[in-house]
């Protein structure tokens, strides 16, 4: 049944699902491949190694890998990775509410606020402390450059107000002037309150490694932080029993990558919307993950709605991107690009605005 290339033939739950050439496909001579089979599950590593040294697959997405191990598995020759432009951007949340305390059956809700992430120098000072850098160059190499913006493609939309700094001494400075303390043993507090944090993320290389690249430096500072990796198929399911989901958000501190689905950004900013909280109420299906609400922001997106000159349009947009940084609700880190492992025989064009198979018809492979 359907319209597209390919016919469904079965499907195994978290792990593989299979199809065949649809014979009545509306353009000719399309698909080129007889079957395909595509399977789910695993990490991003045994993906990449499955096309680039086994050979075993022609294709696999979302390469969340270092980008030294791809280097290193490119050199067997089998597979390369391809990169292309996306508004993707991996980037840390900071919680408006407090993930600890329950109202009603339901934590980090809106009817509390956060015991020290709403101190604007807390969140200056973790901005401060966060190596874009560091994660660019050891981390994502190809993959991903350093960025002060939440907004980062297309290009008119971009801002060039933003700056980022790595700043261990001048996040010292500023916790010391707002009054945090360091304590008896190094972690800093004020009125009782002690600057210890949990951050959570899925877990994958990639993300934790940049986990132990802000713990190590919120050390210095005086900030305990408490790493929290959940399996990928928990964090980002949408059970509403599972408490480790990110759009739940109890923890202090998150991290994940989204980006825009197709060029233009208005989806995409819809996140910082008041009216878009994740909560119980709507099952924590709003797209406001850190509980933001600001009246100039949502006044901002509303009159991009019904904005038709593009250059005025383009211009509210990153009023929107520089008062998300300006208030630090979340720090981004690196504006990632696409990357998918494809066997050298294979020729594919994975979209950054699209599914990577949003072209899957006109895929073929040399002899």
């Amino acid at each position: 049944m359907g319209t597209g290339p390919y016919l469904f033939v079965d499907f195994k739950p978290g792990d593989l699902v299979r199809g065949k050439r649809n014979p009545h496909y509306h353009m000719s001579n399309r698909p080129y491949f007889d079957a395909i089979e595509m399977k789910g599950g695993g990490d991003a590593v045994s993906a990449a190694r499955a096309v680039l040294q086994t050979g075993e697959y022609d294709f696999a997405w979302n390469m969340q890998v270092e980008d030294e191990l791809l280097r290193r598995l490119e050199e067997g020759g089998k597979g390369h990775i391809a990169i292309f432009t996306s508004g993707a951007v991996e980037h840390i949340q900071l919680n408006n509410t407090d993930p600890w305390q329950e109202v009603d059956g339901e934590r980090s809700s809106t009817k509390t606020t956060h015991p020290f992430l709403t101190d604007p120098a807390v969140r200056q000072a973790l901005n401060l402390l966060v190596d874009r850098r560091a994660v660019q160059d050891h981390v994502y190499g190809r993959a991903g450059t350093a960025t002060a913006n939440i907004l980062n493609n297309p290009p008119p939309f971009v801002s060039k107000n933003t700056t980022y700094e790595f700043n261990i001494a001048k996040a010292i400075q500023v916790l010391d002037k707002a009054d945090w303390k360091p304590g008896s043993d190094g972690i800093r507090e004020k009125d009782g309150i002690r600057l210890k944090l949990v951050y959570q993320t899925a877990i994958n290389a990639p993300r934790q490694k940049n986990q132990q690249i802000v713990k190590q430096a919120c050390k210095q500072a005086g900030i305990d932080v408490e790493i929290k990796a959940v399996p990928a198929s928990v964090y980002f399911s949408s059970d509403l029993g599972n408490p480790d989901t990110y759009t739940k958000f109890y923890s202090d501190i998150q991290m994940y990558a989204n980006g825009l689905a197709q060029p233009d950004p208005g989806d995409f900013m819809r996140q910082f919307l008041s009216t878009e909280i994740a909560s119980k109420d709507n099952k924590w299906q709003g797209r406001n993950i850190t509980r933001w609400r600001n009246a100039e922001y949502d006044g901002l997106y509303h009159a991009a709605e019904h904005e038709t000159d593009p250059v005025k349009r383009a211009a509210l947009f990153i009023a929107m991107n520089d008062l998300v940084i300006k208030e630090t609700v979340v720090i981004p880190v690196v504006h990632r690009t696409g990357a998918a492992a494809v066997a050298n025989p294979l020729h594919a064009w994975p979209s950054g605005w699209d599914s990577y198979i949003w072209n899957l018809f006109d895929w073929y492979a040399d002899a």
